[in-house]
């Protein structure tokens, strides 16, 4: 009698579910939309008006903006750097925007000329820490001073007013509630998916992030890698600064600081690695939708814009302690 073997029948899903929900990797991986159906979920029970078509579309226009910042942040912080000046570079931008639609540029060069200085102050970050060995940290530092000083002398310290049909479509109009900065913001969002997941750039600026050493053995520039996502960072903000001219109807040589910040909680939020080597597009995308949502809610519900901060900061922790437990 021949012998049989019996195979031992498949788990129950339910308890592999279980043990999955119990497991804090699963959080971290997931935080940011976890995250953002919580507050959804929370505002809309305090004040039934969060979810209004309106709301709903100030919410996606005001995210717009840290959207597409925290793209080109993601980069640097997939090579395991940082770039504290995007908040700098992007008032930069914005003020040469208007200082040369004030001196009667036609409104392409303008945009032209916003979009070229963030990409050379993102050029000079990459070249400074790649090539002068200097560590990001300290550049970008600097390199916040700097653009803000910049913008102080070319604003003279004052604001300037630009009055654009084309500006202001895209900051008023868009496709039902969904705006042309938040399609914008969209868009580059897919742009960057691309060219992080599929193109031989990507998988570069991952293996320099991951380990340097390796990438260097097998042929990897690691110093043209970082020039190369510093300048992406600043053309990206240079792309904000428009963004923000289009959005408030003028250039101010005020830089909002707390850009910065949110660019980084976002980017953790999104389950990026402040290491290095591990990154993804959707999840900062999502993290400054958690951000802007959060904000937004507070707002809405009466909560002391003195409070706001505090809330922020107590979310990004929370995000740092789950990415100790990502896979």
């Amino acid at each position: 009698m021949s012998a049989t073997t019996l195979e031992a029948p498949p788990a129950p899903p339910g308890p592999a579910r279980s043990r999955r929900l119990r497991d804090p990797a699963f959080w971290a991986d997931w935080a940011a939309l976890v995250g953002l159906i919580g507050l959804t979920v929370v505002f809309q029970s305090l004040n039934s008006s969060f979810l209004s078509s309106g709301n709903v579309q100030s919410i996606l226009v005001a995210s717009a903006i840290l959207v597409i910042l925290s793209v080109g942040q993601t980069f640097t912080i997939a090579t395991g750097g940082i770039d504290l000046s995007v908040a700098s570079v992007m008032t930069f931008s914005a003020v040469v925007l208007g200082w040369t639609f004030a001196e009667g540029w036609s409104l392409p060069l303008c945009l032209g000329a916003a979009v070229l200085a963030g990409l050379v102050f993102g050029a000079v970050n990459g070249a400074l820490i790649a090539k002068g060995r200097i560590p990001d940290f300290v550049v970008t530092l600097g390199s916040l001073s700097a653009a803000s000083g910049l913008a102080l002398i070319l604003a003279d310290g004052k604001p300037t007013t630009v009055i654009s049909p084309f500006l202001l479509r895209l900051s008023t109009q868009g496709v039902g509630i969904v705006g042309y900065t938040f399609l914008l913001a969209v868009v580059l969002a897919l742009l960057a998916h691309v060219l992080l997941f599929h193109t031989r750039f990507g998988t570069h600026v991952l293996a320099a992030g991951g380990s340097p050493e390796a990438a260097t053995a097998t042929g990897i520039s690691t110093a043209r890698i970082k020039v190369a996502v510093y300048t992406l960072s600043g053309t990206l903000a240079g792309l904000a600064g428009i963004l923000l001219v289009a959005r408030i109807g003028a250039s101010s040589p005020a830089a909002d600081t707390t850009m910065t910040l949110n660019t980084v909680a976002a980017v953790v939020l999104g389950g990026v690695s402040l290491l290095g080597g591990r990154a993804t597009i959707i999840g900062p995308v999502l993290g400054a939708l958690v951000l802007t949502v959060l904000v937004n809610g507070l707002t809405l519900v009466g909560v002391s814009q003195f409070y706001q901060p505090l809330s922020v900061g107590i979310v990004v922790v929370l995000a740092a302690l789950l990415m100790r437990f990502q896979k």
